[in-house]
């Protein structure tokens, strides 16, 4: 296979490389910095050379190498290198291709100058400060006196060669930005404003050296724009050796607009918390997106959005992707708070913007990258583990069971939206009796403002701080939650108010054979006990009560208080009006029919024509009922037991068994393809 060698750190040979690697042809990228190859994604299809090269060492590279063609995308204004890969190549025969940037035409406040000499001569001249955005390598000529030199603003890329030469320059350290560039519009008026620049001075970089930025910033603030012209160019444009080499390789190579979307964990907020891989992410965008907090403190390429929500992101992205580009490629960072797979917006926007590739909306690689989340942050202040935690979010969401959760288990983790989710916090363990549980709450966590509180659950009552808060929960008394169902008759609240007797409710609910997330009716609650155990199978349970007489559901709502229940629900009407308008049912329990069996079992069938079934008949009407249920529904797994309890009491010194009367207990599903009324 054909290999291909790129001179220059530049943009457009960043920009080659990686749609030589997108076509599958290998290449060696050489440039002259660490911070050149730090720019770089790891690509099985590109090899980086890094450090300055002679023309020997050019020429001996070029004759050893076995590349196919030399494409010289160095800097136009590095005259010195072009001059030695032109030399080393006619030496050898080698196809040689040169990229021309593309030229910004401008109007304003202007002057040209031949040499950076001759800019810094007349610099002298003037007054106010410099902006000075030619790299460190020229910057001796612009230090020609004490005067020029004091009001220089300098900016340099951030490796540690240009910052050193500034200060032995004598440069003063608040006049050195290190950053990478290319630079929007808005990050360069920004610093033209904050330092009261005067006159900005820029070599004809061309757009993808930022160049046009400059000049709009320059205009915009009424800054003068002072340019060192650009040596002639002789090279073609970025498509035009996109071409070239295409025939060359005997492989298409695709200029089709596309992106490279990174969705990344930025970590609880400072920036000691990024990982190294987002922060590379970050600093090669040409688009940044996210919150305004997160991306606050980002320059990318091009621009950055307040979106993080599919919402807006895919059709600014979509319609970006139809505009006219200059290399094909444009990286995007989509930044999301802590981790992207803990309680993260991330999942949502990263399933959207799938489907939108895969539908062809948009033309794009994704990647997703880890963060550190302030859950990790937290347990590491407080010196706890994870692994045994449990961790909830109640960002925007309504808990079920909290109480319940919280003494299941020794540490529960929460992110919250505010300092009020902990006085709510608070009022759950004090209702739950959980009196004796630590509660510590991070605020702003990994930044300056950082503040860790440890606090009672009476403390929670009024407490007040500002700031991105999590918290944790530690129960020394974990661990005295049943395993299954079972609680005897003697745990409810009573009164005359019918209830399921303990044994075969327990049966009933192992009938029901309910799942996580299942959905039950409990029709004819009664007082409870079955929605009751049903309900702390799993929070994620939800259970709809349905009982006709107010009197027995003000006895559910007892009970449910009692057990520290959220996931029940109490609709105080008849069945199966009372059903309408519901979510439908997954499983029903039917304690109580009032002699409506046929008109219930009609409305479950139209709500789920699958759902499971268990009633419980006492007499002999609802038994012959029961009985026609095959003959009126399509069912199947039909089943009937009839159990008979007896309880020993005593009499005298002697104990009796007692029998009760006895229940009949018939389960099935129903095997309906529709929602039609009955068979």
């Amino acid at each position: 296979m054909s290999e291909i060698l790129i001179f220059g750190g530049t943009t457009e040979g960043r920009r080659l490389s990686e749609t030589l690697s997108a076509s599958k042809i290998k290449n060696t990228l050489c440039v002259a910095t660490d911070y050149g190859e730090r720019v770089l994604d790891e690509n099985p299809f590109t090899t980086v050379l890094t450090g300055r090269i002679d023309r020997d060492g050019i020429r001996d590279l070029i004759k050893n190498g076995g590349f196919s063609a030399v494409v010289d995308a160095t800097h136009p204004y590095a005259a010195e290198i072009t001059k030695n890969i032109i030399c080393a190549v006619n030496g050898v025969e080698m196809p040689y291709f040169r990229i021309k940037r593309e030229n910004i035409s401008v109007n304003g406040n202007i002057r040209f100058f031949d040499s950076g000499r001759e800019c810094a001569e007349a610099l002298a001249e003037t007054e106010g400060n410099i902006l000075l955005t030619v790299g460190s390598k020229e910057l001796d000529e612009y230090c020609i006196n004490d005067d020029v030199k004091s009001r220089l603003i300098v900016r340099v890329l951030p490796d540690a060669d240009s910052i050193d030469k500034c200060l032995r320059l004598g440069i003063e350290p608040k006049h050195i930005i290190a950053m990478q560039g290319p630079f929007t519009a808005e990050m360069n008026e920004a610093v033209i404003r904050q330092f009261s620049v005067a006159v900005v001075v820029s070599k004809d970089s061309g757009k993808a050296g930022g160049f046009d930025k400059k000049a709009e910033a320059a205009a915009k603030t009424g800054a003068s724009l002072w340019i060192i012209g650009r040596p002639d160019d002789d090279g073609i444009s970025f498509g035009e050796v996109c071409g070239g080499l295409s025939a060359l390789c005997g492989r298409e190579i695709s200029l089709e607009n596309r992106y490279d979307i990174s969705l990344l964990g930025a970590g609880p907020g400072s920036e000691s918390c990024l990982t190294n891989e987002a922060r590379r992410k970050i600093e090669n965008a040409d688009i940044i997106l996210g919150s305004a907090r997160l991306i606050e403190k980002y320059i990318p390429r091009i621009e950055k959005r307040d979106y993080y929500t599919a919402e807006k992101i895919i059709p600014y992205l979509a319609a970006m992707q139809n505009e006219v580009w200059e290399n094909g490629l444009r990286r995007v960072a989509i930044l999301f708070s802590g981790d992207i797979s803990l309680y993260s917006g991330c999942q949502s926007v990263y399933k959207e913007l799938s489907k939108a590739v895969s539908e062809g909306r948009l033309k794009a690689k994704l990647s997703l990258f880890a963060g550190i989340s302030s859950v990790s942050v937290l347990a590491a202040r407080i010196g706890v583990s994870l692994e045994d935690a449990k961790i909830l979010s109640l960002h925007g969401k309504n808990v079920k069971n909290l109480g319940r959760i919280i003494s299941s288990g020794e540490k529960t983790f929460l992110l919250t939206s505010s300092s009020g989710d902990i006085e709510k916090i608070g009022e759950t363990l004090i209702k739950a009796g959980l009196e004796d549980c630590a509660v510590y709450a991070g605020f702003d966590l990994s930044l300056p403002t950082e503040r860790v509180f440890e606090l009672s659950p009476g403390d929670c009552a009024g407490f007040s701080a500002e700031g991105l808060c999590v918290c944790a929960v530690l129960n020394p008394n974990a661990g005295n939650f049943a395993a299954a169902h079972g609680l005897p008759d003697g745990s409810f609240i009573r009164s005359d108010v019918p209830m399921t007797k303990e044994e075969i409710r327990e049966i009933s609910i192992s009938k029901l054979r309910l799942k996580c997330r299942s959905t039950l009716f409990d029709i004819g609650g009664g007082s409870g006990s079955v929605s009751v155990e049903a309900a702390m199978l799993s929070d994620s349970i939800q259970v709809y009560t349905v009982e006709k007489k107010p009197n027995a559901a003000e006895l559910i709502k007892q009970n449910a208080r009692k057990h520290g229940l959220d996931n029940i629900e109490i609709i105080t009407g008849e069945a199966p009006e009372a059903l309408r308008g519901l979510p439908y049912p997954t499983h029903a329990f039917i304690g109580g029919s009032g002699g409506r069996m046929k008109d219930i079992l009609s409305a479950l069938y139209r709500l789920n024509p699958k759902a499971r079934v268990v009633i419980n008949a006492v007499t002999l009407e609802t038994v012959c009922g029961i009985n026609k249920i095959p003959s009126l529904f399509p069912v199947k797994n039909f089943e009937t037991v009839q159990i008979q309890i007896s309880r020993a009491e005593p009499v005298g010194n002697h104990n009796i068994m007692r029998a009760q009367n006895p229940v009949w207990i018939c389960s099935f599903e129903f095997d309906g393809k529709d929602g039609s009324d009955e068979s």
